[in-house]
């Protein structure tokens, strides 16, 4: 069925998922009034025009749409396309793969499988807007030194020339291919930071503004768009001579430098607007999948922002969280992480340990028992990424609990990557949550656990100070990483001290 504007009554204990990965905290939907509108803001991450109810329906449409929640009904209202709606399909895991083969069938390629089965290593925190070749080189050595697996290793802003000229800064780095050398001798692979934006009077847009590869505004001028780290110009995406020349540009950097992938940051909707003038006509959010596609060329990629393109082999990290307890800090990475999945994106990480907003993490007082619970919590997403280094912020018994939660991840990273290439095949949720799973066992607002896979459950601490909590097991038997049985379904509470990351494999 499908039409421009639909209104449905909400059907009992009936909960919803979709729209922004943003917004997982707020999830399930239908409980309380809740309004999105899908072509303005993503809040800087991840976002697809889909609905999904744990009853076994769906709203799909390919462009976006707004939608609220209130009073016992599902309004949406679509800017574009038509909306397709669908019911019968059962249960949750029944309509997301209903829509999954229908709408965003998988591609049956991977990104890289390091991501996957080894920690990474983002500079970001650690060197902010000053890395240099020494000190890549260096964080890399006390990776090893303090017994972490070597995996991919992230160079972040600022390892380059003006924006949009993609060449290592020579008083940073003076030989960049020596690093890489020594990077990938040392066990790594090794990712660049790069976005979609060209600072203004440089070598790159004195080049590409008299090509026409360049963003316009409604008034036919070169955009000009404030951003985070000032004011540039933007890559018109849509245009296959853009894409080409800034290919073109990493390639060089990966055939020059022995590169092995790519960050591609920025390209949030909110850095478009509606009269841009582009190659391709399109929306703020068609500006911003047009930006993702581009990380398809590259199996060792990682994006932040994204607007649909679910299925497709890019890492999706969740957005910059807080050095907090609560907020959008440790709290928000599971329910976050779920949307992910429950909107297609499998292949997705948290963000980095600690958390990457790094105003928060640099004016805050660290809480070193906050940072080890951010290291456990991520330890069994698909991906884990550190940044702060934890030998630099935390006493050694601090850092002993950081260090057996990377090894942790590397020892189960042959089955996370199994379960990646089902994903592949089927589209599924490497990490699901507990209503996909087990739909008849009342799970549906659980926003503390997960499942990695159908046969592990995962049951971090979540709060400061806590040394129990109460863990719900699905019918089955649960051997834990204690030793322990548990008999299924149950609710018991569970000893979680500090050093422990509770997690049960059904038998």
């Amino acid at each position: 069925m499908s039409q421009k504007e639909l209104s449905m009554e909400l059907l009992t204990n009936e909960h919803w998922w979709g729209g922004r990965v943003a917004d997982g905290r707020s999830m399930p939907f239908g409980h309380s009034l809740h309004q999105v509108d899908l072509s303005s803001s993503h809040l800087g991450n991840q976002a697809s025009p889909l609905l999904l109810s744990s009853k076994g329906r769906f709203v799909w449409s390919e462009s976006a749409f707004d939608f609220t929640f209130e009073d016992g009904r599902l309004t949406v209202r679509s800017h574009g396309d038509e909306l397709m709606t669908g019911e019968g399909y059962g249960t949750l895991k029944g309509v997301f793969r209903h829509v999954s083969r229908t709408f965003f069938p998988p591609a049956p390629e991977l990104p890289e499988p390091l991501l996957f089965t080894a920690p990474q290593y983002n500079l970001w925190i650690e060197l902010l807007y000053e890395p240099t070749q020494e000190k890549v080189l260096q964080y890399a050595r006390s990776v090893l030194a303090c017994g972490m697996p070597p995996g991919v290793i992230m160079i972040d802003d600022n390892w380059h020339e003006p924006y949009g000229n993609w060449h290592f800064h020579s008083g940073r780095f003076p030989n960049p291919a020596q690093m890489v050398r020594e990077l990938h001798e040392m066990g790594f692979q090794v990712m660049l930071w790069v976005c979609p934006f060209v600072s203004p009077d440089s070598p790159a847009f004195r080049e590409l503004e008299p090509a026409g590869l360049l963003l316009k505004d409604s008034h036919g001028q070169t955009a000009i768009r404030k951003w985070w780290n000032g004011y540039s110009a933007v890559l018109d995406c849509t245009n296959p001579d853009t894409v080409n020349w800034f290919s073109a540009q990493l390639d060089r950097l990966q055939r020059e430098y022995g590169i092995d992938g790519f960050k591609l940051d920025a390209g949030d909707n909110e850095f478009y607007e509606a009269g841009d003038q582009s190659y391709a006509p399109t929306t703020p959010n068609g500006q911003c999948e047009a930006w993702a596609r581009v990380g398809l060329r590259y199996r060792l990629n990682e994006y932040r922002a994204c607007w649909k393109l679910a299925g497709q082999p890019l890492v999706q990290r969740l957005k910059d969280k807080s050095h907090e307890w609560r907020g959008n800090g440790l709290d928000a990475l599971i329910p976050d992480g779920l949307a992910q999945g429950l909107l297609g994106y499998a292949y997705n990480c948290p963000d980095m340990i600690g958390g990457g907003e790094y105003l928060s993490f640099t004016t805050s007082r660290l809480d070193a028992e906050l940072y080890v619970r951010y290291a456990q919590c991520s330890a069994l997403f698909p991906m884990m990424q550190f940044s702060a280094a934890p030998w630099r912020v935390l006493d050694q018994e601090h850092l002993g609990y950081c260090v057996e939660a990377a090894r942790l991840h590397a020892q189960l990273g042959g089955e996370i990557l199994e379960l990646a290439e089902h994903a592949a095949r089927t589209g599924e949720p490497i990490m699901r949550h507990m209503a996909y799973e087990f739909p008849e066992a009342g799970m549906e607002q659980i926003k503390d656990q997960f499942m990695l896979g159908s046969q592990w459950l995962i049951a971090p601490a979540l709060e400061k100070g806590m040394r129990s909590r109460e863990v719900v097991f699905p019918t089955g038997r649960w051997e834990g990483d204690d030793g322990s049985v548990v008999e299924g379904p149950t609710r018991l509470t569970i000893p979680v001290p500090l050093g422990r990351l509770p997690y049960y494999r059904k038998q």
